[in-house]
């Protein structure tokens, strides 16, 4: 389902712990690395690791007197008057290249995969919970060759860009480079949407709401919180609510860098238990920095306050829609959710409702009632697969829930209705066979049902009312199929077996069976039921 259809590896978990089945994280990515391996192989390719700069590394830069990489242009977009952002390029200069496993060189050459430290850039390294950008860089001396950034990663203070080279790159080439602009703009989509559902918690859970974690890529975000008690549907339902709100007002995003002292006693201001660098970047929604960090204001206390180095939208309307997919206890107190926003929370919404259409139209189908066994059946199996369907379905949470719910019981009405059904059909098929067959010790005959449920009833009610008759029901079905059921006689030494005597006459139809001593069923085929019913007879008659 994560690599098939899509889905998100954390909710296809939460479905199979809705069904009450764990999943196997370490076996599953034992099979992953498997597959990959087994796909490299076929590939004739090395599968890649991600570069790293070792403590040697980073002593050597430090010794060389090397200054921390200069992120600071990761902040240079703008806001367009369509709509739109631009998001600006970055001139730098390589200082650094470093080989696959390591080693700082002078040079790398043609579809070489290297490290490439430069003075600056423009790039989000992956922290915070953010995923890091990619894009491509170019010489400014040869624009027309692009060289693909996977990644950017923190090392110290330094930023590795992590990219492949097309052609021969040099320490101290001049480079020009750019962000994936989708990507990007989906990072900073859902760094806003996180600050929304966090505000959104609180409000809608109380103050003593913390986060505990977080993580965001363009395609979800997923966001850990401290609760009391699982988040009921009506609570989750409160915080998407919320959110859309303050995606309704296009809210302006102000961020700003303020001294980490400034921060230190202002009411509702939101940050995680960790060190924060001095000056430390301030996101506020709806309000000034300066306004939001005076304690007068109580600003932090209405809207989303947080300390935050993410990059995010200049203004609340971009985040378009969230919806909470899913959601499962991490351990006692915290509460993973999982979110998606703009056009895939549009999609999962118009999902929910279909899928809410679908069980009000199953709840006037099961009010106006069955005709008979099979109308019945079909609309206990149609419920199932309702069920399923809201089970591993991409839609909100609340609803899902409370469609969870609901469907329980219309499953257990329309339980009752079959057995019900299937119940008095079987005592009027039992009273036409008690008609033709006098006591004797065997009943071997027809009846005319689809339901192998409805055959077993008739075979178990005969028994009971003939105790010491054996019997053997066949039921011809559409295409020559054929349905059979059987029990022996109640007796401390019965001469056979059910299971045995199953066996014997669904076989002679190219069938199986199955069963125990005392009671079984099974199925085959066959265009001569008088030869299969004197099957039947001639076994027993045999055997008593």
């Amino acid at each position: 389902m994560s690599g098939d259809l899509g889905l998100p590896l954390d909710l296809v978990e939460l479905m199979l712990e809705e069904k009450g089945v764990q999943l196997d994280s370490a076996g599953l990515a034992r099979l992953a690395q498997e597959e990959a391996q087994h796909r490299a192989q076929q590939a004739e390719a090395v599968e890649e690791q991600r570069l790293r700069l070792d403590i040697h590394a980073l002593g050597e830069l430090q010794r060389r007197g090397v200054p921390p990489t200069d992120d600071s242009p990761k902040y240079n977009y703008r806001l367009l008057p369509s709509g739109g952002y631009e998001f600006g390029p970055c001139e730098a200069q390589v200082l650094q290249l470093y080989t696959e496993d390591g080693r700082a060189v002078a040079s790398v050459g043609e579809g070489q995969r290297c490290g490439l430290l430069l003075d600056r850039t423009n790039f989000y390294a992956e922290q915070g919970g953010q995923a890091s950008d990619r894009g491509y860089l170019v010489r400014l001396e040869q624009q027309d060759v692009l060289f693909p950034v996977a990644r950017a990663q923190v090392c110290g203070g330094f930023i590795l860009h992590e990219a492949v080279a097309p052609e021969c790159l040099k320490v101290g080439d001049q480079v020009q480079l750019h962000v994936d602009k989708a990507w990007r703009l989906g990072c900073m989509e859902k760094h806003t949407a996180t600050h929304l559902l966090n505000w959104a918690l609180r409000r809608s859970l109380g103050p003593g709401t913390e986060q505990r974690g977080s993580h965001l890529s363009p395609e979800r975000l997923r966001f850990d919180v401290a609760t009391q008690a699982p988040l009921t549907p009506e609570q989750l339902q409160a915080v998407e609510s919320a959110v859309q709100e303050a995606v309704r007002q296009d809210e302006a995003v102000y961020m700003e860098e303020v001294a980490l002292a400034h921060t230190a006693h202002v009411p509702g201001l939101r940050c995680l238990d960790e060190v924060y660098p001095d000056p430390v970047r301030v996101v506020s929604v709806g309000v000034p920095v300066a306004r939001a960090l005076d304690p007068a204001s109580q600003a932090a206390l209405q809207t989303s306050v947080e300390l935050c180095c993410g990059t995010h939208l200049l203004r609340t309307g971009a985040v378009g829609d969230l919806v909470i997919i899913g959601e499962r206890q991490l351990a006692k107190g915290t509460t993973r959710l999982l979110a998606i926003t703009g056009e895939q929370a549009q999609q999962a919404r118009e999902v929910g409702q279909g899928l809410a259409q679908e069980v009000e139209a199953a709840t006037e189908r099961l009010s106006r009632g069955s005709r008979d066994v099979v109308e019945a059946q079909r609309l206990s199996k149609d419920m199932g697969r309702l069920t399923d369907a809201v089970d591993t379905a991409v839609m909100p949470q609340w609803q899902r829930r409370k469609l969870q719910a609901a469907l329980k019981v219309l499953q257990r009405r329309a339980n009752t209705a079959v057995r019900k059904l299937e119940m008095r059909q079987a005592a009027q098929k039992t009273q036409e066979l008690l008609q033709r067959h006098s006591e004797g010790p065997l009943i071997v005959d027809t009846v005319s049902t689809e339901s192998l449920s409805v055959l077993v009833k008739v075979v178990r009610q005969l028994c009971e009312q003939v105790p010491s008759t054996s019997v053997l029901l066949l039921s011809p079905q559409p295409l020559g199929h054929v349905l059979c059921a059987c029990q022996v006689a109640q007796s401390p030494t019965p001469a056979f077996t059910a299971e045995a005597w199953a066996l014997a006459v669904c076989s002679h139809m190219g069938g199986k069976a199955w069963g125990s001593r005392v009671v079984a069923q099974g199925t085959g085929s066959t265009a001569d039921l008088e030869a299969a019913l004197s099957t039947a007879r001639a076994y027993a008659l045999n055997q008593l």
